[in-house]
Order: structure tokens, then C-alpha cells, then sequence
């Protein structure tokens, strides 16, 4: 197939350091053309890939995140080029999925957000026109009765995610700096353990700041400490040398890849059920799900010997492999193509 695969406009593709769905979008891209397909991907100037890299800014425009013109600039180059291909797969924000409507060549658009009453609203518009893919089920749930062709976990590079059984007394917490991830929450919860907190997180934005001064520091262990972002690799032995880490949840994620990196690593995951949560872990097995509760993380964090550390890799193995993820996709567009001759036939 000859494929577009439409990154938001923000960041690298891979990313250098925060960027969950760059992620995804850079090991889909590659698995597909491992796998033969002809992919151009629509991403920045400054990303990587072995396909063909299509762009209009050099440098991601990091700081802009969020603006509609270099947002609509972008994808409106992407849809200029719409005709070369057999399907367009489009990750990024609404403007995308947006000028997507009126393409000729069929659109797939993976929904990486949460479903707000704005979102939903647009996107039964869309449907009339585009596909839809959800990345957990309790998203597509949320997401009601759009044109979903499919529901695919997103996956993590085995390859890049060592294992290891052996364990340092922290635990880990990574995520933005903002109420709805909870950092409050970790920290209270490695207080009240007497043990060392990592944050892997950014404290740059004004709220960002605010919060962290406001609800995050007063409870931080003395030994506890802010990292920042990182790279991979640096990532990566953070989480395989953790006790376990913390996804102390505040909102309904719609899916969570911190969790399945953690447990790719072999490291388990305390995590509140919320959302996508109890898709991704095996409770008691890969980690512990527990309600919105201080003590009750507290006292999971406590039961970490019952965990087999290797039955965290396999679960990821098995179901968040980029493999499985690259095998959906491909599924979905060759329902997409069964979808379109169909309506050809009743025309």
C-alpha cells in the first residue's frame, strides 16, 4: 500500500524527550515499512525515518504547540499531496480529521485524546466521511457510535525496553506535571513509604510550576528527585530499575503507554482504576489496581514480592508488541478498502 501517515505537528518524530503519540507514530511507520508498504510520513523537518519524510518547518515548532496556523500549515500539505496514496492515516488534532473530510482518498484517523463533549460532537460529524480507530475500549466506549473500523492498543519497541529482575528500592513516577496525572498523589504516597521518588516530568509552564510548588514539594521524601525529560535510553533504566511505578491517575486516560513501558521493562505498575487502566494491567499479576486512594497504593507498593517480574514482560509481549499494533493497522485499512468498494458497488 502507499500510505500517509499524518504526525501532529509538535514535535520530532521520534521524539527526544515528551511526545507519547510521536512515539507511537514513528514505530507504526517503521513496522509498516518493514513490512513493504510505501510510507510518507508528514512530521518536521527534524524527524527521522526511513520512508519518505514530507514537511513544512525545519525544527518542530514546539513552541507554538497548540496555535491553529503552523497546525493547519502542516496538515494542510499533507492533504495537498492526498491523490498519491491508498490511505491516509491522520494523528494529529482536529484541523487534520478536519480538511480530512473533504478528501477524496480514504482518511483513518486514531484517536489519542480523551472524549470531550466538543470532540464527540465534531467527530459524529466526520464520520459521515472519515474512519476511526480508538486505542483502548473504554475510549471507544466514551467516543459512542462514530465509523469505527477497529480498537489497537498502542505498542512499545521490545526491542528497546530491557528486562531486568533485578530492582532498586525507588519508585518512579513520569508524567506531565499537572493535577489530572497525579505527581500530588506520588508523592504523599513515597512519603508515607519512607521511600526515594523519581519524577520524570517537565516544570517549565507557569501552572506547571505552580502546581508542583503548591501540592507536589511539600510532600516529597528528602531523598526524592525531579529528573526532568529525558532521553530513552535514560527512560528505559529508570524504569527497569524501579521498585514499581506509580500512575497515580486523576482523570479517565484513555489509554496510558507509561504503564506498558513500565511492564515491558518487568517493572509493575500501582495504578487507579480509571479509564483504559484495567485493559492495560493484569491486577495482582503485572501490578495492582487500586481505587483513588493514598492508603490504598500505599499498601499495594507493599505487596510488590507477589509480583514475577517476568510475567510483566510476557503481558506486554503478548499484547502491546509493535507487531500486533502493526498487524491491526494493517487489518484496519484493508477493512477501510472492503468499506469503499462496497459503497462503490451500491453507487
Amino acid at each position: 500500500m502507499k500510505i500517509a501517515q499524518i504526525a501532529p505537528a509538535w514535535y520530532p518524530i521520534p521524539p527526544t524527550g515528551y511526545g507519547g503519540i510521536e512515539l507511537v507514530v514513528a514505530q507504526l511507520t517503521e513496522g509498516l515499512i518493514k513490512r513493504g508498504h510505501d510510507v510518507t510520513l508528514f512530521a518536521t523537518g527534524d524527524s527521522r525515518t526511513s520512508g519518505e519524510l514530507s514537511y513544512v518547518f525545519d525544527k518542530a515548532p514546539s513552541e507554538k504547540i497548540g496555535e491553529v496556523f503552523p497546525d493547519l500549515y502542516h496538515v494542510l500539505h499533507a492533504y495537498e499531496r492526498a491523490e498519491e496514496f491508498d490511505v491516509i492515516h491522520d494523528h494529529s488534532g482536529r484541523i487534520g480529521p478536519g480538511l480530512g473530510y473533504f478528501s477524496s482518498t480514504p482518511v483513518l484517523h486514531t484517536l489519542h485524546g480523551p472524549a470531550v463533549e466538543d470532540a464527540v460532537m465534531l467527530y459524529k460529524f466526520l464520520s459521515k466521511r472519515i474512519y476511526f480507530n480508538a486505542i483502548s475500549n473504554y475510549q471507544r466506549m466514551c467516543f459512542g457510535d462514530l465509523n469505527f473500523v477497529a480498537t489497537i492498543y498502542n505498542a512499545v519497541d521490545l526491542d528497546a525496553y530491557s528486562y531486568t529482575s533485578q530492582k532498586d528500592g525507588y519508585l518512579l513516577f513520569l508524567g506531565r506535571m499537572s493535577p489530572e496525572k497525579g505527581a500530588h498523589v506520588a508523592a504523599q504516597v513515597a512519603n508515607r513509604l519512607d521511600k526515594r521518588l523519581l519524577l520524570v516530568t517537565k516544570i517549565t509552564e507557569c501552572h506547571e510550576k505552580e502546581y508542583f510548588n503548591e501540592q507536589v514539594k511539600p510532600f516529597l521524601h528528602k531523598n526524592s528527585e525531579v529528573i526532568g525529560e529525558v532521553d530513552l535510553k535514560t527512560k528505559v533504566d529508570l524504569y527497569k530499575n524501579a521498585e514499581c511505578t506509580l500512575f497515580p491517575i486523576q482523570w479517565p486516560e484513555p489509554f496510558g503507554l507509561v504503564m506498558v513501558e513500565s511492564m515491558a521493562t518487568g517493572t509493575p505498575v500501582v495504578a487507579i482504576k480509571d479509564g483504559a487502566v484495567p485493559e492495560v494491567i493484569v491486577d495482582k499479576k503485572t501490578g495492582f489496581i487500586v481505587n483513588n486512594s493514598v492508603d490504598e497504593m500505599v499498601n499495594a507498593v507493599k505487596k510488590m514480592d507477589s509480583i514475577d517480574f517476568k510475567d510483566c514482560r510476557e503481558h506486554v509481549e503478548k499484547n502491546f508488541s509493535i507487531d500486533r499494533m502493526v498487524s491491526g493497522y494493517e487489518g484496519a485499512y484493508q477493512r477501510i478498502f472492503e468499506l469503499e468498494k462496497s459503497c462503490e458497488k451500491v453507487s
